[in-house]
């Protein structure tokens, strides 16, 4: 049975991408790929406000925020940690070799700009990692402000991962300061999964060419020097690379606006459903995601059995992640989602539970 997915990601593709996906095939060395690939790139910039270096990599996100650590980590690393996901993001750069600290809050928290100016402050550190939306937890945690402190320490590299954020809302990469921003394709950006999309300020490039032990697949310096010529180090996903750019023109069609104000209106849509329900959000107050809400069970439903139930429906939900499974349940709402499409998952909810109408 297909699913229609309301999951953190992959979440629904829409038929115009499927159809990009099947066009036919070209080498990634022809002139028709550089045309491809810089047409991508030239959009991909106007979307992430950057003149800054934007790489494609066939990849999840994880392998290159691995590389991002590879790359642009020297002496320490300030790892600031608020869900499963950027808990992980610690251990990688542990598992790199690297030295590096976490820094840990509740999980239902964001990340404070004072906790960063803190941290920043012991001049122990050379980079920074942070999530700007934890999948695990639906929480937000304010960039625009965590990027005003940053610019009180220029020499830390300022490493984002957006993945399940990036075209949701408005992320001017250089107006931040983001050395380097990392998003995947399956989450905001509604693609299929297998391609990874990253930045590199004229900084970041300086501090990897310093860096021994980069590796190759991820080496920011390989992807710079094949981006002069419109092309990747290794065999790009060619067909994603159609949906992405199919996508593009979509975002550009719909409008970045109103693409923006459509994914606010169907998180305060989600929100208001389940809170006239009973239900609660996981995050603290003033920090919830846009793309995707986080609820406590505050009613104690047996969320396995709805899950269960929903799937023999047709509807894929996720009944919480790791240490808080089955105390909270997450909705999609991103991507190119719509009010009707939430409506259909609502009502399949209502039929299994009639006391949620």
């Amino acid at each position: 049975m297909t699913k229609k997915l309301f999951i953190p990601g992959p979440v629904p593709v829409h038929p115009d991408i499927l159809a990009a996906m099947a066009t036919p095939m070209i080498g990634h060395r022809m002139k028709e790929y550089a045309e491809l690939h810089g047409r991508v790139t030239a959009g991909l910039k106007k979307l992430l406000f950057t003149e800054d270096r934007v790489f494609l990599a066939t990849s999840s996100a994880f392998g290159v925020m691995e590389g991002a650590i590879r790359n642009l980590v020297g002496t320490r690393c300030a790892n600031f940690c608020n869900g499963a996901f950027s808990d992980k993001w610690h251990d990688v750069t542990l598992r790199c070799g690297k030295q590096a600290d976490a820094f840990r809050f509740d999980w239902g928290r964001p990340v404070t700009p004072e906790a960063v100016d803190k941290a920043l402050a012991t001049g122990m550190y050379d980079s920074m990692t942070m999530i700007h939306n934890e999948t695990s937890t639906g929480v937000m945690s304010p960039l625009t402000e965590i990027a005003e402190v940053m610019r009180k320490y220029p020499e830390v590299m300022f490493i984002v991962d957006t993945v399940s954020s990036m075209s949701a809302l408005k992320i001017p990469v250089t107006e931040l300061g983001i050395d380097s921003c990392i998003f995947g394709v399956q989450k905001a950006f509604a693609l299929p999964p297998g391609l990874t999309v990253f930045t590199a300020s004229e900084k970041a490039l300086k501090r990897a060419a310093g860096i021994e032990g980069r590796g190759y697949y991820f080496d920011y310096l390989e992807f710079a020097s094949n981006d002069d010529k419109n092309n990747t180090p290794s065999t790009p996903c060619i067909s994603l690379v159609y949906a992405m750019d199919r996508q593009l023109e979509r975002m550009s069609a719909e409008g970045l606006e109103n693409r923006w104000s459509r994914h606010r209106e169907l998180a305060d849509y989600v929100r208001g459903w389940l809170a006239s329900r009973g239900f609660e959000l996981f995050p603290e107050s003033g920090s919830a995601s846009l793309t995707l809400t986080c609820a406590r069970n505050t009613r104690n439903i047996d969320l396995a059995e709805l899950k269960k139930q929903l799937g023999n429906s047709g509807f894929a939900f996720d009944d919480g992640y790791g240490k808080i499974k089955g105390k909270t349940f997450r909705i999609a709402h991103m991507g190119d989602m719509t009010r009707s499409d939430l409506d259909e998952l609502f009502a399949a909810m209502v039929a299994i539970m009639p006391d949620l109408a």
